[in-house]
């Protein structure tokens, strides 16, 4: 069976769509503005800057996925650094989800702790499909 490569990224490229969707709902969920009523303006605002820049990256690594899913599927070699990029940035994030941030206090409901689980299981695909398009192994072809 071939693997198609272009679907796998433009998969990759909507669920950014996704993440951002969830990282809308998750100041809501974790009460973000309360707790960080109690630092000093200069932090508040450096954290919403943090949070809108990593919106902006999601924006644009969806965009660029999706617009480009064939260029990055062709293994060029911006093309294949582009994407280690990527696979780095998700693995990263992989490993923060799973050793740094702890959630169990917010995983309140079964649609939480579901949601949560659809979380890990995106932050596992995009490295594994940005590490193919990097690598372009000989039976993905």
């Amino acid at each position: 069976m071939k693997i198609n490569l272009v679907i796998l990224l433009r998969i990759a490229g909507a669920l950014h769509l996704g993440l951002m969707c969830a990282g809308l709902l998750m100041p809501r969920i974790v009460r973000m503005r309360s707790h960080l009523a109690t630092l000093p303006q200069f932090i508040r605002r450096l954290f919403w800057v943090y949070y809108s820049f990593i919106a902006l990256c999601l924006l644009s690594f969806s965009v660029i996925t999706i617009a480009f899913a064939e260029t990055l599927a062709g293994g060029g070699n911006l093309a294949r650094a582009l994407c280690t990029l990527f696979a780095a940035f998700w693995t990263l994030r992989l490993i923060a989800a799973a050793f740094v941030f702890d959630m169990c206090p917010y995983l309140t409901s079964s649609y939480r702790r579901l949601g949560y689980h659809v979380l890990n299981v995106v932050f596992a695909y995009l490295p594994i499909v940005y590490t193919l398009a990097a690598s372009q192994p000989a039976w993905l072809k």
